[in-house]
């Protein structure tokens, strides 16, 4: 006689909740962003906001990675923000392993354990020397190839009209970040 299927075994979730987030992110990978018609530029950075959001629910962060035990997992954005106020309200009412989770806009490179994922884009590029003052722990997310190449973790890209991602695990895990498999699988490449 088999056992019966997962979802009817006592006190286990249902395997379709805990795949919610997933279809969410697979989702967002494949919305297409129209790059060509006036207004989409918004389009596109709501897009990556809820990608900033999935993203931190598919990362595993060390202890001392955060102030104290109750600290929110912050998302940074350095210099100029690309996305207004659909970040916060992407964000809003968010909570990710019983911590919440904030935005904050930041002009320098924050000290450490202030930023748990820091957005780097515009004329913040030169990630040669923010990444050595970021101390570990801390999820760095730019915008092309390059950004990848210099050692930042995940570098969004148009591809087809569509927000895609690119992760480097080599940088991630020198930072001591544990990254999901199910976020490796949406990944449009992979640096290892």
């Amino acid at each position: 006689m088999q056992p019966p299927p997962a979802l009817d075994r006592p006190g286990r979730k249902p395997q379709r909740n805990r795949r919610i987030p997933l279809i969410v992110l697979l989702g967002l990978a494949l919305a297409p962003v129209l790059l060509c018609q006036e207004g989409t530029e918004s389009l596109e950075y709501q897009v990556k906001a809820a990608f900033l959001l999935n993203f931190t629910k598919f990362i595993e962060w060390p202890p001392a990675a955060f102030r104290q035990s109750d600290s929110p997992v912050s998302i940074c954005i350095l210099g100029a923000d690309p996305f207004g106020s659909a970040l916060d309200q992407m964000l809003s009412g968010e909570a990710v392993n019983g911590r919440k989770v904030v935005a904050q806009r930041i002009k320098t490179t924050p000290p450490p354990k202030a930023c748990q994922a820091l957005f780097v884009g515009g004329p913040e590029r030169d990630i040669g020397k923010i990444l050595p003052a970021l101390g570990p722990g801390v999820l760095t997310v730019g915008e092309g190839q390059g950004f990848i190449r210099d050692g930042g973790m995940i570098a969004f890209v148009i591809e087809n009209r569509r927000v895609r991602f690119e992760i480097n695990q080599a940088s991630a895990e020198n930072a001591g970040l544990k990254l999901s498999s199910k976020l490796l699988s949406v990944a449009k490449a992979i640096d290892q």
